[in-house]
């Protein structure tokens, strides 16, 4: 706060020792011009008829009420701002997996995904039944190897972070069910939804 001060008060010393020996350069740079333009104007108001303002003044009306009673009409010449394409499911999976490499977090929105897309097949073949999400992913005809079987339990069932990464420089990094090779997955799965 002092600091501001003092710089408020050197702008304030500095613009009054300026002030008087610059005087007349400001009066003729910028007093006179300044003035000379506020006469022109007086005398360009005085000259015309009180009729011809009431035009001016009504035409300008005229214009403000017409663009605010048409505010879709458009300019010539303006240009439309392309819109972003929606991402769809599969293309926005691909940008996870692709990502997938920088952390933790991105590997289980993808597990998270596959373990979906994993209840979702157990759930079509169960006729009748109601499954929960929160259901071991086990039925019939359902026989994974025990990395890819943890590996969408805990996409689905888990989350990112119960395998937060060890911050350190000589720390090495541990394996989690997230490190599971994901084409692995894709094809079980593939061939789980082929098979119901």
């Amino acid at each position: 706060m002092k600091r501001r001060a003092f710089v408020l008060l050197g702008v304030v010393g500095i613009a009054l020792l300026l002030a008087f020996p610059l005087r007349n350069s400001v009066y003729e740079a910028v007093i006179i011009p300044v003035a000379y333009i506020v006469w022109i104007l007086g005398l360009l108001y005085h000259a015309a008829d009180q009729s011809v303002w009431w035009i001016v003044v009504i035409f300008f009306t005229l214009v403000l009420l017409g663009r605010s009673l048409l505010p879709k009409a458009k300019p010539i010449g303006k240009k439309n701002i392309p819109m972003k394409p929606v991402v769809g499911q599969v293309e926005s999976l691909a940008v996870w997996v692709k990502k997938s490499e920088r952390g933790r977090y991105f590997q289980w929105l993808v597990a998270n995904r596959l373990g979906k897309i994993a209840h979702h097949a157990l759930s079509r073949r169960e006729t009748g039944k109601t499954r929960s999400v929160f259901d071991p992913l086990t039925g019939s005809d359902w026989d994974p190897n025990a990395g890819l079987q943890s590996y969408l339990e805990t996409g689905l069932h888990g989350s990112f972070t119960d395998f937060a990464r060890q911050s350190g420089l000589f720390a090495r990094p541990q394996k989690t069910p997230l490190d599971h090779d994901v084409n692995d997955a894709v094809e079980f799965l593939e061939n789980q939804v082929g098979n119901k």
